[in-house]
């Protein structure tokens, strides 16, 4: 008989334990392995090695836009360039990874961006440093729906926050191996080869993965079928609503990984040793946040919480210690702000480690990259939008109405989080 491919309106547990079973094809999770550690270190490098690539512009800032004379709002643009490209390529790469399977998927978004990176070398001013910064983003938009794939194939429900915290934890590594890492290179070896070596670590990756990838397990009760509609889900409450929410989050992290080391220059006088010194910090605090945001959704699932409801309140909770960005930029001291906005990153990632487990809690395996590369679109827009704000900023103000900006706007995410709806969901299942 011909399968057909309908969307449902399916009842999804509200909290309390109703309907619960109408979608336990759904909810259960796959067959655990031990492989799946070996996965999620997969992608924790992967992520690792995608913020040292997305770091070496903003580390080299102070020093590439001395060399090239390049002002505030055109390096804005240069980072819009980056923000445009990752932002369309979302919108493919994530049902593209649920076609192609995630070994090919992975290895394909990685090969590029690796191959991107090494071409910075060849920069010879604005336009150069922006093509190829295009070109960097294609390739790195398909790490965030590739690695919560990973998580949806192989962790079940219990697990899924903690190993999206342990996931996103690689980008706060990375981050913070940027400053130390590449001040050391251009002073040594200069900024071409920084690009260089920084590239040549993800065909590294490369060869591990296509050797040591497994298939992962099948998930008890839930029936194989196509990957759902990109407008079919694009067209549900949930999805664009959590699109949204990431319009207002992740600008956030995109102005402290792209402005902050030269915030430190312009701010407070720092040179590339001190920037090395001290910039890591934030992403220090970062990575202690996305383990601290798992750890507290696993101890809310212990105390009785439904998954969705755990999950919700950790984003409130992470989200308040964001503000910490608005007195950030009142304060004189160089320590003390630094302090403060590690505070603020903190915070971010501990909810991130939240959200990123939320929509494999409502819809099937096959669409959960999909519905990262949707939110990631979101995402990207409100990085392009707020950049071109940020470089205006500051070249017709300073940094402080930017770290004011970007306290306040966690707040409207974090309450677009909270209302997500969960009491019903639209899912694809395949019907005779």
């Amino acid at each position: 008989m011909t399968q057909i491919s309908q969307v449902e309106r399916i009842p999804y547990d509200d909290g309390a334990g109703r309907a619960r079973r109408s979608l336990e094809n759904l909810t259960n999770g796959p067959a655990e392995s031990k492989g799946r550690w070996l996965m999620l270190a997969f992608a924790f490098v992967a992520t690792v090695i995608n913020y040292l690539d997305r770091q070496t512009l903003s580390v080299l800032a102070p020093v590439m836009l001395e060399r090239f004379k390049i002002s505030a709002t055109t390096y804005s643009h240069i980072i819009f360039a980056f923000m445009l490209a990752y932002t369309v390529m979302n919108g493919v790469s994530g049902p593209l990874l649920d076609r192609l399977g995630t070994k090919i998927g992975y290895a394909l978004t990685i090969a590029w961006w690796s191959a991107a990176e090494i071409l910075h070398a060849f920069s010879g001013g604005a336009i150069s440093l922006g093509v190829f910064r295009f070109l960097l983003g294609v390739g790195e938009a398909g790490n965030y729906p590739a690695g919560v794939k990973v998580i949806g194939e192989w962790f079940p429900p219990r697990e899924r926050s903690l190993a999206s915290g342990i996931f996103n934890s690689g980008a706060a590594v990375g981050a913070m191996l940027a400053p130390p890492l590449l001040a050391w290179t251009v002073l040594q070896m200069g900024w071409q080869a920084s690009f260089v070596i920084v590239g040549a670590l993800g065909f590294v990756w490369l060869g591990a993965w296509l050797i040591f990838y497994r298939t992962p397990p099948d998930t008890p009760g839930e029936v194989e079928s196509p990957p759902p509609a990109v407008w079919a889900l694009a067209k549900s409450r949930f999805v664009w609503q959590f699109t949204l929410s990431k319009v207002f989050a992740d600008p956030v992290w995109y102005f402290y990984t792209f402005w902050f080391p030269q915030y430190l220059k312009v701010g407070h006088g720092f040179t590339m040793k001190e920037i090395g010194e001290t910039a890591w910090i934030p992403f220090f605090t970062g990575g202690v946040g996305n383990l601290a945001g798992g750890f507290l959704c696993s101890w809310l699932l212990r105390v009785g919480l439904s998954p969705q409801t755990a999950r919700r309140v950790g984003v409130l909770i992470f989200s308040a210690p964001m503000v910490a960005a608005v007195p950030a930029a009142m304060v004189h001291s160089s320590m003390f702000a630094i302090g403060l906005i590690s505070t603020a990153t903190f915070g971010y990632c501990g909810a991130l480690a939240n959200v990123l487990a939320i929509p494999r809690d409502l819809f099937p395996k096959n669409a959960v990259a999909s519905i990262w590369g949707l939110a990631s679109m979101g995402s990207g827009f409100g990085g392009m939008f707020f950049s071109l704000i940020t470089g205006w900023l500051v070249d017709h103000y300073s940094f402080k109405p930017a770290f004011v900006l970007f306290g306040l706007t966690p707040i409207i995410a974090a309450a677009l989080i909270w209302s997500l709806p969960r009491a019903i969901v639209p899912a694809l299942r395949t019907k005779a």
